[in-house]
């Protein structure tokens, strides 16, 4: 009976998937690709690479399994008028549900262009686009439908769905627009404020050869805050967002302190703790963070305490969630103005 109750929360699980939320990090903030087109290239350095692995709900048979890599960069800096900012990036995102019953691929190219508000550069506004293909599966072969369930609660009867025993694709073009405010009051500190939506051109997606089920936008805001403190060695972040997607609402709030450890301005080693709270429509998880800047990399690793509804059949296990962010310095040193961290 336990494992039949498992079973059937892992239906609910692919359904929610199927019909509600796309995949989301829970280090929103270290995967900007996901997160704002507008953030393409919006960085202090040359190239960034930023890695992604998500594993939420493992004690549920690996219920979403997600990973994703990105490269961006800035281009044509000595060409542009001065501190103006064109990015260019490359997204590849795989996500695994329930074991791989549903597994989803996307391929995405995005652009960003930046103008400063000010003579420093201090403040800007940019926007940006992202252009996806998606790529889906479903594989039948590891489905139970409610038409397979006997009397001894075992799944024995043949099915008659349509999708039983069979895999399904369905692929479409995606498309995502973001825009992005940025600013610092001293040089040393950052604000920033961003909206995206994505799927505007609400792709269809349906496995059943038919056109009922359309890819509901998703609309998101978030906003974050990096100062320094007086010690001269230590910040304070904090960030947010709110993300709607049909009727499904995310609220992600939080923050960190940081702290270098190497006192080595021009090559900082910086420790980082905090945490964030999401609720998703209700009370979903707390997650503690923790970081670390290395040479050119960014380390993170978060865990997020299910204390939600679900946490019997989860027991208590959200999910791991690791981040790795390269960035290669400017050939010039410059660091320039501070650009959106979390």
């Amino acid at each position: 009976m336990k494992k039949n109750f498992f079973l059937l929360i892992l239906l609910v699980l692919l359904c929610f998937a199927l019909r509600a939320q796309d995949p989301a990090f829970s280090q929103f903030f270290a995967s900007p690709l996901t997160l704002n087109p507008a953030l393409t290239g919006k960085f202090n350095g040359a190239l960034r690479v930023a890695g992604n692995y998500r594993d939420q709900w493992p004690e549920i048979n690996n219920a979403f399994i997600t990973s994703t890599v990105s490269v961006d960069a800035p281009i044509l800096g000595n060409k542009l008028p001065e501190n103006n900012m064109w990015g260019v990036g490359i997204m590849a995102m795989t996500d695994r549900t329930a074991s791989g019953a549903l597994n989803s691929n996307y391929l995405s190219l995005s652009t960003s262009y930046h103008i400063p508000l000010d003579i420093d550069g201090y403040h800007s506004i940019g926007v940006g686009f992202q252009g996806t293909y998606a790529s889906k599966i479903l594989d039948g072969t590891k489905l139970h439908f409610e038409d397979q369930l006997d009397q001894q609660g075992g799944w024995t009867i043949p099915s008659q769905d349509a999708i039983s025993n069979r895999q399904v694709t369905v692929n479409y073009f995606d498309m995502n627009i973001g825009a992005l405010y940025n600013g610092s009051t001293t040089g040393a500190n950052n604000f920033y404020f961003g909206a995206s939506a994505y799927h505007i051109n609400s792709p269809k997606e349906s496995f059943l050869a038919n056109d009922k089920y359309i890819l509901h936008p998703r609309f998101t805001v978030h906003g974050g805050l990096s100062q320094p403190l007086s010690d001269g060695v230590s910040y304070v972040h904090f960030s947010g967002l709110y993300s709607n997607q049909a009727n499904a609402n995310e609220f992600v709030l939080g923050g960190a302190w940081s702290v270098m450890v190497n006192h080595d301005n021009d090559n900082p080693t910086n420790f980082y703790a905090g945490s964030w709270v999401r609720f998703s429509n209700v009370t979903d998880a707390i997650i503690p963070y923790v970081g670390l800047d290395f040479g050119n990399f960014s380390l993170g690793l978060t865990y997020d305490v299910n204390i939600s509804a679900l946490k019997t059949a989860s027991q208590s296990q959200g999910g791991i969630e690791i981040s790795l962010i390269y960035i290669k310095k400017k050939s010039d040193g410059k660091k320039g103005v501070p650009c959106p961290r979390f």
